[in-house]
């Protein structure tokens, strides 16, 4: 198994899930709630959201073949997602559109499945990310290892969640943004990369 794949495969699970700017959210759509109601809240949401891109990864190549979608046409449009992705955080609008589902707790007495869940942990970028990470290659291998790296990102972003009070403490709304802007440059990067991949695919490009 390539190395440098993991490591992309897991960069860019990171980025598009990110755990760091969930943290925030977490804290306001569980306010009010005992230590014990938020850890409950977060492994519950956790699990759902492995379940939900566990199934998209089995399964989301096979829809796509169904309804006559190539995985070259889904990388880019994939790619062109998640740049959309990158700019709304490096412009703040994806903070401000979950913190505008934050506002408003009562509507969701229990925020695990929605929206925590979804759209926020496995939410559109994350499902097509597995998708084209899973697509690039046949082996059953390389489908379970980038599921590991998925895993990994998912126990990354339950951790954030279990000690969310002290990291709301220790960075501070300044840091959370400086951290949030940061990943999305990188992003932005790793987004380009799956679009020049799809049209290489079309035989568009060399190299």
């Amino acid at each position: 198994m390539d190395t440098a794949f993991l490591i992309s495969a897991f960069a860019t699970l990171f980025v598009v899930i990110d755990p760091i700017g969930l943290t925030p959210i977490f804290i306001a759509l569980t306010q009010g709630s005992s230590a014990k109601q938020r850890r409950a809240i977060a492994i519950r949401a956790c699990v759902i959201a492995f379940g939900i891109l566990c199934l998209f990864t089995f399964l989301g190549e096979q829809v796509l073949g169904f309804i006559g979608i190539s995985m070259p046409a889904f990388r880019i449009a994939g790619g062109i997602l998640l740049f959309l992705t990158a700019l709304d955080m490096l412009f703040e609008r994806r903070t401000k559109r979950r913190e505008d589902k934050a506002d408003h707790p009562e509507d969701v007495p229990d925020p695990s499945v929605f929206p925590i869940a979804i759209p926020l942990i496995a939410g559109p970028g994350a499902i097509a990310s597995m998708i084209l990470l899973t697509g690039q290659s046949d082996s059953l291998l390389h489908t379970f290892a980038v599921l590991g790296v998925m895993l990994l990102v998912i126990f990354m972003v339950l951790a954030f969640f279990l000690i969310s009070g002290f990291i709301e403490k220790a960075l501070g709304r300044v840091g959370i943004t400086v951290v949030t802007r940061l990943l999305g440059m990188l992003l932005a990067a790793l987004s380009v990369q799956f679009v020049l991949d799809g049209l290489r695919a079309f035989g568009l490009g060399t190299g």
